[in-house]
């Protein structure tokens, strides 16, 4: 039915727009990758909006989900205003690859599988207690970023710090421990202090562990000190229940749960912060667009106290989801120490979020951009400032689904029309592309072992939906973030044995 209001520009890139778009949807993707009818629909909703900057981009995984406002796998920028409607609750949902001095010289498959055996205890799925931290480093955590968190846990994982997106802390000048309960409702951090270290059970949140296969550009790759046969652990998730309930004091989205409705109201009532006024102007916005189902979108001023308070807010949250992933892969490591009675050396290659809000320059003005399923893709020039990332551009990583291949590209200059973005995997397909489909957990087994993959935990009755059947195919996806000059591949990597629920 959109056929008409679609021009094509390449053959992996083409421009959308209807009589009611104030702006156009430029789709980085080859015709058979188009999304779905529903999807279309978002995109022109969000590009009816007059606050909207240049256009929005829509990359290989996009795609709906229900309840939400917008696309997945889209980047929206706007020059004046943040738009809290625009990306999922989780800030910072994002992923991570650590390089571990593993291969099959010195490690064996019985003793992988011992050591994902332990892991699924301490590294849970869905469980209401993980790693415990003391308030104190929750608060320090949420304004001085992962520095607190590396002290307390002791964690020895190389460039913790340095090959995280800003470094490790969102916040460019960090508030005080009060200012945290300012702008977090302190109930909120009381739970967090039980939480941490835990994957989640939402979507395709996981802990892989990867072998690459292959090398695509060998001089990247030796930057990178990657070599072939290297295991590479992978961590996705995100900010969990702190970040998840902070985002409902300024999103407008409907309390799930009984359970969240009460603890929502608790946290307000016993929240004694400077920013009521403030707070009780987002909440009138809220209830004035019916929870999100009245147009147009909701804004919050940048410069405004609403946007500040929205963004101080989502900084806190979002070094929790950092600190989450450094937990879960510390974890994963001293279980994997045990088992193999020595230390596993490992080096952060990138902690990078896929739900982002961040002000940037493009087409030569200071804008808000909104990443909702898409990850930052800095080419060299934008990475002046990083030791290592000048030379290469920003790593950005392509998993695919649970059994199939994952690539570890970086950004390249030139890429301005997305962004500066890159998709943040596959994304599922609206067709299956698989002949074999599993129809229960046991046929999803057979079929991953026949891969060479063991899928552990995997207790939701939705984890089949995470069959590779359901997704695109990685190399129709690596065609077209090539050919749009997004990213360029390092090396190709592949699942070896997955935890996720």
């Amino acid at each position: 039915m959109y056929q008409e209001n679609i021009t094509r520009l390449s053959e992996h890139k083409s421009r959308f727009q209807t009589e009611t778009m104030k702006v156009p949807v430029v789709f980085h993707i080859g015709e058979k990758l188009m999304p779905e009818a529903e999807t279309m629909h978002q995109l022109e909703s969000v590009a009816g909006n007059g606050c909207i900057f240049h256009h929005v981009a829509a990359m290989a995984d996009v795609h709906s989900k229900p309840g939400r406002k917008n696309a997945t796998g889209t980047t929206v920028a706007s020059e004046h205003f943040i738009l809290p409607q625009i990306n999922d609750s989780d800030p910072a949902c994002g992923m991570r690859l650590v390089r571990l001095d593993l291969d099959d010289r010195n490690v064996t498959p019985e003793q992988i599988d011992q050591i994902f055996q332990a892991a699924t205890k301490t590294v849970p799925t869905k469980q209401y207690v993980g790693t415990i931290l003391p308030f104190r480093v929750i608060l320090d955590i949420c304004r001085l970023g992962i520095a607190p968190l590396i002290d307390y846990l002791g964690i020895k994982t190389k460039h913790e710090a340095e090959n995280s997106i800003d470094r490790g802390n969102f916040f460019p000048e960090p508030p005080t421990r009060r200012g945290i309960m300012n702008i977090i409702p302190p109930l909120f951090l009381f739970f967090a202090q039980f939480r941490s270290g835990i994957i989640g059970a939402a979507g395709n949140h996981f802990l892989d562990l990867m072998k690459v296969t292959e090398i695509v550009d060998p001089v990247v790759a030796e930057k990178f000190n990657l070599r072939m046969g290297q295991y590479i652990l992978m961590v996705h998730c995100g900010s969990g229940i702190l970040g998840q309930y902070t985002m409902y004091m300024f999103t407008a989205k409907k309390r799930e749960h009984l359970s969240t409705a009460i603890l929502m109201n608790l946290g307000r009532l016993l929240w004694f912060t400077p920013f009521k006024k403030t707070i009780a102007t987002i909440a009138e916005k809220i209830r004035e667009s019916d929870f999100g189902k009245k147009e147009p979108l909701i804004t919050f001023d940048g410069g405004g106290q609403d946007g500040k308070l929205y963004m101080a807010a989502r900084n806190a949250c979002s070094n929790f989801a950092h600190a989450n992933r450094a937990t879960i892969t510390h974890n994963f490591l001293q279980t994997a120490k045990k088992i193999l009675g020595r230390p596993i050396e490992a080096d952060l290659l990138y902690d990078m979020p896929h739900i982002l809000v961040s002000q940037e320059e493009h087409y030569g003005k200071n804008v808000w951009v909104h990443r909702n399923g898409t990850s930052r893709a800095y080419g060299p020039s934008r990475m002046a400032t990083h030791p290592l990332f000048k030379d290469t551009g920003e790593p950005a990583f392509i998993p695919t689904s649970m059994s199939t291949e994952a690539y570890l590209c970086v950004g390249q200059d030139g890429n301005d029309s997305s962004f500066y973005s890159c998709n943040h995997g596959a994304g599922k397909s609206t067709t299956t592309t698989d002949s074999v489909v599993p129809q229960s957990k046991a046929e999803l087994d057979q079929k991953l072992a026949k891969k060479g993959v063991t899928l552990y935990n995997g207790r939701s009755s939705k984890v089949i939906e995470q069959d590779s059947s359901h997704y695109k195919r990685a190399e129709d996806v690596i065609e077209s973030v090539m050919e749009n000059n997004i990213v360029k591949p390092v090396v190709k990597l592949q699942p070896i044995a997955v935890i996720m629920y």
